[in-house]
Formats: structure tokens, sequence, C-alpha cells
């Protein structure tokens, strides 16, 4: 894989994320448009990490701290990179960034119906907390 490069996103890559992520990802946020990015992104510059091969995007996490926890969102590789290392490097990469921030624990939004992805995270080293659920309200319309 030395053709793969990780890099934090820049502003300038926000409108190829939002359109790389309607083919490689699965579901939706309310996040998922250009103001909740340009947001991220200005918030934590290097939250946004990007995996480019070939001087094409190839696949995205999002690997937030918020100085208590570790969370990850966005882990999408485009469907013919996968199965090439791109995620675990994706990972590697945000596992490496929030050691170095002073994290202890690293936990992932995976969807339920998601079969590939819980695949893909159990490999990872990452499993479920089935005591655990996610509870959420809108702030907005």
């Amino acid at each position: 894989m030395t053709d793969l490069r990780i890099r934090a996103a820049t502003p300038e890559d926000l409108d190829s994320v939002l359109a790389f992520w309607k083919v490689a990802a699965e579901g939706t946020s309310i996040s998922d448009d250009r103001t909740g990015v340009e947001r991220l992104v200005a918030r934590d510059p290097e939250a946004l990490i990007l995996a480019e091969r070939g001087g094409e995007l190839a696949g995205t996490v999002i690997a937030g701290f918020d100085g208590w926890r570790c969370h990850l969102y966005r882990l999408a590789v485009h469907p013919d990179h996968r199965r090439q290392g791109i995620a675990s490097a994706l990972l590697a990469a945000a596992e490496e960034r929030f050691v170095r921030l002073g994290g202890r624990r690293a936990d992932a939004m995976v969807l339920t119906r998601n079969e590939t992805a819980h695949r893909a995270w159990g490999a990872a080293g990452y499993g479920p907390e089935e005591q655990w659920r996610r509870w959420v309200k809108p702030l907005t319309d």
C-alpha cells in the first residue's frame, strides 16, 4: 500500500468528501452537510482523516476527541478499494491521534443493520457493548 496517503482534510476537500459519503458511507446524519462538516474542520482541523490512493479519495474517518472520550464516525472506504487495508490504515491514524491527545478508549458509531461494518470493526478489535443504547435529540429542525 505504498501509494496510500493518509492526511487531515482541509476546507477545500469538503465538497468531495460529501460526494464520497454518498457513494461509500452507509446511512446519513443530520450533520452530513456542508455546514456540519465545515464546522467540524474549523473546530478540530485534524478530526477528519482522509485516505487517498492515486490522488483519489479512497476512504475517510472522523476521529473526534472532546477531552473525555474518543469518538469514531464516518469510517467509509470506496467500494472499489475495500479489503485493501485502507480502513485499517485510517483507524491506525485515528488511534494514534487519540493516544497523542491522551485518549483512553475509542468508541464507534456503527449502524445495527450494516453487517459489512460489523465485520470490519470486529476485525479491527472493536466490539459492541450491548448494555448501552444511544439516546438522541435533534437540536434543530
